[in-house]
């Protein structure tokens, strides 16, 4: 059984300087009570992986305006002008990466792969400097996993086991990061008695979860 902590709590375990595996699309499945949390605290120097920064006031974009992102891992950044405006002036390190290829990544850091190979990027500037590997007379890009010091996930509910289930578009990107970092925590809106959440439908079983955030009301 698992003690449901605070998200100022959860917050106070990740140090600056952290890297972070954060779900969620354009804000639609992120840990938003966690993101708030971070931002009270004062954190800084993050590096964040993600699919998006959402926009400002929004998700990740929370994390963006209070200037406590130093690297970006995302597949994209345009519905966030201010993460565009802090790459541009050099006060964010960016790096773009195609969104299958991020999250084939990060799953391969995840269940332990040396890599994952992928023909998308070939012929274009984001072959530079990456291994070309051949399969069939046809050429694919080596890409190295990905994992994160933290993945901060967020799910529908949670049981005091840590078993998770989402909803809908939430299972983006949330069940693969979990795990692909050494401390997960896991923010559900609810907790729920063991049994309740249906086998078949935990997508993240309790093992790979290490703190649960106290549910939302």
């Amino acid at each position: 059984m698992k003690d449901a902590i605070t998200a100022d709590a959860a917050a106070a375990l990740i140090p600056d300087g952290a890297t972070l595996l954060i779900g969620g699309f354009m804000g639609t499945g992120s840990p938003h009570r966690l993101i708030d949390a971070l931002v009270r605290r004062g954190a800084r120097n993050l590096t964040v992986i993600a699919n998006d920064t959402a926009w400002p006031g929004r998700g990740i974009g929370k994390l963006i305006s209070a200037g406590a992102v130093a690297k970006l891992v995302a597949s994209h950044i345009g519905l966030n002008p201010e993460t565009q405006t802090k790459m541009i002036a050099g006060e964010i390190e960016v790096d773009l990466v195609p969104q299958g290829t991020l999250i084939e990544r990060i799953r391969a850091g995840g269940v332990g792969l040396g890599g994952v190979l992928t023909a998308t990027g070939i012929g274009t500037m984001i072959e530079k400097g990456k291994r070309i590997i051949e399969v069939d007379g046809k050429p694919f890009l080596l890409e190295t996993p990905i994992r994160g010091d933290f993945a901060l996930i967020a799910a529908k509910q949670a049981d005091y086991y840590g078993n998770l289930e989402y909803s809908l578009t939430a299972h983006n990107f949330n069940p693969i990061i979990a795990l692909a970092a050494d401390v997960v925590i896991a923010e559900p809106h609810t907790i729920v008695p063991v049994g309740v959440i249906s086998p078949d439908s935990v997508k993240t079983p309790g093992i790979l979860v290490t703190h649960l955030l106290e549910r939302a009301f």
